[in-house]
């Protein structure tokens, strides 16, 4: 076996299961009665997201899908803090 046929298949499964992680998510956001399970979901959604841009870069060699997750990664956190300040 050779690393980029390892690599390929890691990158296939982590991809499979971070699909299959998202549709659970996108199931608890539509289906569940609570808010704060909602909100949850919601952010493990942005968290599956963001895993899926850098298996799709180390896929495709190309640091244009870092800099897009790096990207979302911020404008999540500042969201959590502006949410936060809301919130007082």
């Amino acid at each position: 076996m050779t690393p980029d046929l390892i690599l390929e298949g890691a990158v296939w499964l982590s991809l499979g299961c971070f699909g299959l992680s998202l549709l659970l998510c996108l199931y608890r956001v539509v289906f569940s009665t609570a808010l704060p399970d909602r909100i949850l979901a919601l952010d493990t959604m942005t968290i599956n997201v963001i895993a899926v841009f850098v298996i799709v870069g180390i896929a495709e060699g190309t640091p244009v899908y870092f800099e897009a997750a790096a990207v979302i990664t911020v404008l999540v956190l500042l969201g959590q803090v502006l949410e936060l300040r809301a919130r007082d």
